[in-house]
């Protein structure tokens, strides 16, 4: 199989909105606002031209700070039509975090929705560009960020200094179609569309550059592995800032003719109502997700039977978890996928033929078109199979590089082009991967390596138990030790004493955690990653513990570190 397309994003849409102008695209069930292709094309080119016209230009940097409001997507194809990067921002940022993607970005426009949670988006920016409310808009003149010339707000409201939706729709109404038509078909599909910042949990976050070839063909893979088509409707609960959002979830329904059904912020009752209410064929979500959706009182009263598949990935599925997806949920035909936001993301994933076991045992096998090696970390040599070793890919999908940051760019890509996940994991004789940790997130316990994946999939298995998240524990004597952060189920009174005695009688006593702490959440990002490292912050404060660092090139029988644990994105929610 070649690759699936040579054109850009705005090029492909184009060619859909032709094909299928009045067929469903963009749905938001909860206020029931229904865009066809032809209808969010038009609202597209409003936008494109409304931004040509307060002077975005071909390959200027554009940001969007924003949950999943309806015109985050206008924001997404007017962007690509224009050539202009889209830069995602997180959410949940804070005023530190922005400026610095403002300011390493060189972002030149900052459009913004009111607030997030507990994040007052104004606020923080009037915060930043103080120069905002006594400027031209359009000509800023920050002495914080120099290249920051514009700032958008995505509502009617009007704010001073910014530009508000509907004058940047009414300006493009006003300007012809011509020029903009002249530039689309301009615009190549090696051209960077996308950069998407990278948290790592070291080091400062990396704008990783992505073009119309890396996240188009991969959308279309995507969902091949899914058997998409016309007629399916996506429910997309996941963050669009992230690539489970806007590569997995609308770009696999893109090039495949079929229609988004958003929900804004995840809800598990918003979920459940969408797909009811719009008969959606497909769900994607982390399985904390489907966890939520599956666990909530109100769930039997919702009719799924119209879902088929879906992807569900951002860390391991239990197995119970998966049965109940695809017996209670109605969801036969789910797929896992694997990835990493440099590799656009998706390089391996279940299809909706593999049975159960591989769906919750494996993360499938490489996508078409791409190349993937397990390696030993130390000496590059390839694993045999069932041997673990680090995850590396080659290949169309493989970023343009981390924006003005070329030495970390290289350590993350070889010289032979092959990226280095950091991830590590097996292959079968089947060609089915496993992945079993990170290289950095491996446990070493007095040179014993321990895989934390091992022992969450053993735990599910105790009666009680209704999630578990297993991390180092510093420790004197070993270095490290196991510990266990558990969420019991409904009406479990479970002890630190049972979880402890029943892995001892059940696997090694090395493996068994010495620590067991019972939690009711887990700290996660934005994109439903359960964040580790804060996990492992918890226990040392807890216990009243000093850090120690202990490296896997320390330990006897162990790899080595192979790459820096802030080459990929730890938040990536197709990172198993």
């Amino acid at each position: 199989m070649a690759l699936h397309t040579d054109l850009t994003i705005g090029q492909y849409f184009e060619r859909e909105v032709t094909a299928h102008p009045d067929r469903d695209f963009v749905v938001y069930p909860d206020r029931d606002l229904r865009w066809s292709y032809a209808e969010f094309d038009h609202r597209v080119d409003q936008l494109a031209k409304g931004l040509l016209a307060i002077g975005i230009e071909r390959g200027d940097h554009v940001g969007i700070w924003a949950r999943n409001v309806p015109d985050w997507l206008t924001f997404m194809f007017a962007t690509a039509k224009i050539g202009a990067v889209l830069v995602t921002v997180n959410p949940v940022y804070k005023a530190h975090e922005l400026a610095y993607v403002i300011k390493q970005s060189d972002m030149k426009a900052l459009a913004i929705i009111d607030a997030f949670r507990d994040v007052d988006y104004v606020q923080i920016v009037r915060e930043l560009v103080p120069e905002a409310s006594t400027q031209q808009r359009g000509h800023l003149d920050s002495a914080e960020f120099p290249r920051l010339k514009s700032l958008i707000y995505m509502g009617p409201e009007k704010h001073r200094g910014f530009y508000a939706m509907p004058e940047l729709l009414v300006l493009g109404e006003n300007m012809p179609d011509a020029p903009l038509r002249e530039l689309t078909a301009s615009l190549h599909a090696d051209d960077v569309v996308n950069m998407q910042y990278t948290s790592g949990t070291t080091g400062f976050p990396k704008g990783v550059m992505l073009t119309s070839r890396n996240i188009l063909n991969n959308g279309f893979f995507i969902g091949e592995r899914q058997r998409l088509g016309p007629d399916d409707r996506m429910c997309l609960p996941v963050p669009l800032f992230h690539c489970f959002g806007c590569v997995l979830g609308v770009l696999a329904t893109l090039t495949h003719g079929g229609a988004l059904v958003m929900v804004e912020s995840f809800d598990p009752v918003m979920v459940l109502a969408a797909v009811q209410k719009e008969r959606c064929t497909a769900l994607y979500g982390v399985p904390t997700m489907f966890i939520a959706e599956l666990a909530h009182p109100m769930f039997d009263l919702f009719d799924l039977t119209s879902l088929r598949t879906g992807i569900m990935a951002g860390s391991p599925c239990p197995i119970e978890t998966m049965r109940q997806v695809i017996d209670r949920m109605h969801a036969s035909e789910i797929t896992i996928a694997y990835g990493l936001t440099e590799a656009s993301p998706v390089f391996t994933q279940t299809s909706v033929d593999d049975d159960l076991v591989r769906k919750c045992e494996t993360v499938g096998t490489r996508h078409p078109e791409v190349e993937v090696r397990v390696v030993d970390p130390e000496t590059g040599e390839d694993c045999a199979p069932g041997v673990p070793g680090e995850l590396l890919c080659r290949g169309y999908n493989i970023m343009k590089g981390y924006y003005n940051m070329p030495e970390a760019t290289a350590k993350a890509i070889d010289a032979d082009g092959w990226l280095h996940s950091g991830d590590l994991g097996t292959v079968d004789e089947h060609g089915y991967y496993r992945i079993t940790g990170r290289i950095k997130d491996m446990i070493i316990r007095g040179g014993e390596n321990i895989y934390p994946r091992e022992i969450e999939e053993f735990l599910y298995t105790m009666p009680g138990v209704e999630d578990a998240q297993v991390v180092g524990v510093p420790d004197a004597k070993y270095g490290e030790v196991v510990g266990a952060f558990i969420r019991r189920s409904a009406g479990s009174d479970i002890t630190e004493g049972d979880v402890q005695e029943f892995a001892r009688a059940r696997m090694a006593r090395y493996k068994a955690p010495k620590y067991v702490f019972f939690v009711d959440t887990y700290p996660m990002t934005a994109s439903g990653k359960i964040q580790k490292y804060k996990l492992r912050e918890m226990a040392a404060e807890s216990l009243g513990l000093a850090e120690v660092k202990v490296f896997a090139s320390e330990a006897p029988g162990a790899g080595g570190d192979g790459v820096d644990s802030d080459v990929t994105d730890n938040d990536c929610a197709v990172r198993q």
